[in-house]
């Protein structure tokens, strides 16, 4: 098991968007063990997102052994995002 995760490309694309939406992020990667990758607090609610890189090949855009594990041992949502779009799209929808 690796203890620590290296981050997707597209994370610090996708992290500047969610701040300059005014969001706060907060990034989990180097935590390992299947964490993901970011905290986001918005509309004072907090969400988790993992982000996935859709230019990478199928297989290593699927969820890892120690990601499955992880989200399901959550009694929360983990949102999975793949572009900033995406993910500003999303928290756009979030009621105040």
């Amino acid at each position: 098991m690796r203890l620590a995760a290296r981050i997707d490309e597209n994370q610090p694309e996708i992290v500047l968007a969610l701040r300059k939406m005014g969001a706060g992020v907060t990034t989990l990667h180097s935590v390992g063990h299947g964490v993901s990758d970011i905290l986001v607090s918005w509309r004072q609610r907090w969400f988790v997102m993992e982000i996935k890189n859709p230019t990478k090949p199928k297989a290593d855009q699927e969820l890892t052994k120690d990601q499955k594990v992880w989200i399901a041992e959550q009694k929360a949502p983990v949102y999975i995002v793949t572009s900033p779009l995406e993910a500003v799209t999303f928290m756009q929808m979030v009621k105040p």
